[in-house]
């Protein structure tokens, strides 16, 4: 009786870990789509419904040949703009190759780009090539992006984790009251931004903290230490919400739980519209 206990509970123990082994794999590999929708106040008439695709932390990690299978996950998604956040490229592994496939295979959308800290571990020399496949690189400045009649600001900060940002620069060119995005690599920048009432900040670096515990959160996130407040999801303070994605790479570790990679889409309403939806 004894002998056969044992070699149930062996068993067991093997099942249970090749099912966790499994789940590994897939929470490491396998894409999520995150949708969001934010009122804005003052929303110009042409940028309701306006989506942004937000994407963060690559850190050098392909999806297939030439990115193809996330590029097939995106292709299937509608959005305006594309919102790139920093650390496409990793400090042990600045391979640009991965990145380009992404941007080529978005070309046909406009892209912005914000520098991360792996960025700068290698002086942002992807800043020329990026700049050669017509991204716009935002580092502490706003550019008025139009339709139509209307405008809406896109405005983007250096890395806040690297005390790079300075907010009041980016914001210095910005004429008039429409609705401001902002662009910045972590979340350090979130109260700056809500003193200055900007309307949405779209954030990544945390990787959600990678490993994740249902009910409680991330464990850790750079720059914050265990259970950090800012790690995942959408935060408000006043008229300002922010949003961090959970990103597409890993970091230090090469492992996911209860977080895995994901998109990001962020859809514009008029405030007084958000009830009716």
């Amino acid at each position: 009786m004894r002998r056969a206990n044992r070699l149930i509970s062996r068993r067991t123990f093997i099942i249970g870990g090749v099912g966790f082994l499994s789940y590994l794999y897939f929470a490491l590999h396998s894409i999520t789509v995150k949708h969001y929708t934010i009122a804005v106040s003052n929303l110009p008439k042409e940028f309701e419904g306006f989506t942004i695709l937000h994407l963060t932390d690559l850190h050098s990690k392909e999806y297939g040949d030439k990115q193809d299978k996330l590029l097939d996950l995106i292709n299937r998604q509608s959005f305006d703009m594309v919102a790139m956040t920093g650390d496409f490229i990793d400090k042990s592994n600045p391979d640009v190759e991965p990145t380009l496939s992404l941007v080529k295979g978005l070309s046909s959308k406009p892209i912005f780009f914000v520098p991360g800290n792996h960025e700068w571990s290698h002086k942002f020399k992807i800043k020329s090539v990026l700049e050669t496949h017509g991204v716009e690189i935002l580092e502490n400045k706003g550019l008025k992006y139009s339709k139509g009649n209307s405008h809406i600001w896109i405005v983007g900060v250096d890395d806040p984790y690297l005390r790079r940002d300075r907010l009041d620069q980016a914001l210095d060119g910005i004429t008039d009251s429409q609705p401001r995005v902002l662009l910045a690599h972590a979340p350090n920048i979130f109260m700056p931004a809500a003193k200055s009432s900007i309307e949405l900040v779209l954030v990544g670096h945390t990787h959600g903290g990678q490993v994740r515990l249902p009910m409680v959160g991330a464990v850790v996130a750079p720059g914050q230490g265990l259970f950090p407040k800012y790690d995942y999801g959408q935060f408000t303070s006043g008229s300002t919400n922010m949003i961090i994605n959970c990103g597409l790479g890993e970091s230090v570790l090469p492992i996911r739980f209860y977080s895995r990679p994901e998109i990001v889409l962020v859809k514009l309403v008029p405030r007084d519209n958000l009830s009716g939806l």
